[in-house]
């Protein structure tokens, strides 16, 4: 017999025989009390894999001794849906085109999906247990959360963003844009929130910033410190003019 949780029979799921070398042997379909069989070509070991919408996969090793039929229960395990919204921690807002990550408890990627333009997302086809939801959004500062999806049914949940603030912009010398200029963010406190270093197209980017007073910092050619206020999204065009005295 086929069964699922409770000892509940599993009608139509599917049951192939293969040999160890991957070769199919028989093929049967569970009938609506959950039972099955399958005829086997003659002694020794196989594999038998059982799958049902709805439940996750079995595979099984079956051994068959002379002409006695063998009898083997396979039991199902069912998969569970999980489903929420993304919302703006400040105005409950929907966010759209955030990326909403699934993964085990061993940190390996169940899922994945962009919130929709309610800030929706969905999966199926889960297996139940404990899970973390990772939600990345621009502008916002990225989100992990342990979740526990139910045994059966569709597991709700919803997510809170906080805003998180971006600086980027280019630094340019007398020749066009400076690569590999190392560019230091200073908060108002004099604390160095982070540091990074511009590519071939002079860019550089900090996010996940916090609204308030900062100085930038850029080096490579003689320093450069210019002072900004970042408020709302952030600021995107902060570019910076590096030049030798004279030139």
């Amino acid at each position: 017999f086929v069964r699922g949780a409770e000892s509940a029979p599993v009608p139509q799921a599917a049951l192939t025989l293969i040999s160890l070398t991957g070769r199919q042997l028989g093929r049967s379909v569970a009938q609506a009390d959950g039972s099955y069989a399958v005829d086997a070509p003659g002694a020794g070991s196989y594999v038998l894999i059982a799958s049902a919408d709805g439940f996750q996969p079995q595979a099984s090793t079956i051994v068959v001794n002379g002409d006695e039929p063998v009898s083997y229960d396979v039991l199902l395990s069912g998969t569970s849906g999980l489903s929420g919204v993304v919302r703006t921690a400040q105005s409950a807002l929907p966010v759209k085109e955030a990326m909403v990550i699934v993964t085990d408890v061993r940190g390996d990627l169940l899922a994945t999906a962009a919130t929709g333009e309610q800030g929706e997302f969905s999966f199926a086809e889960l297996v139940p247990g404990a899970v973390t939801v990772a939600v990345n959004a621009a502008g916002f500062r990225p989100r992990a959360l342990p979740v526990e999806i139910g045994g059966t049914g569709v597991t709700r949940i919803e997510v809170d963003l906080e805003a998180g603030a971006q600086v980027q912009g280019v630094v340019r010398a007398p020749y066009g844009a400076l690569a590999d200029a190392r560019v230091t963010l200073v908060d108002a406190a004099g604390n160095v929130v982070g540091t990074a270093t511009t590519g071939a197209d002079g860019a550089y980017a900090f996010t996940d910033l916090d609204g308030g007073e900062y100085t930038v910092i850029a080096t490579g050619y003689p320093p450069v410190a210019t002072a900004l206020t970042v408020t709302g999204r952030g600021v995107d065009d902060h570019d910076i003019e590096l030049a030798h005295p004279g030139e």
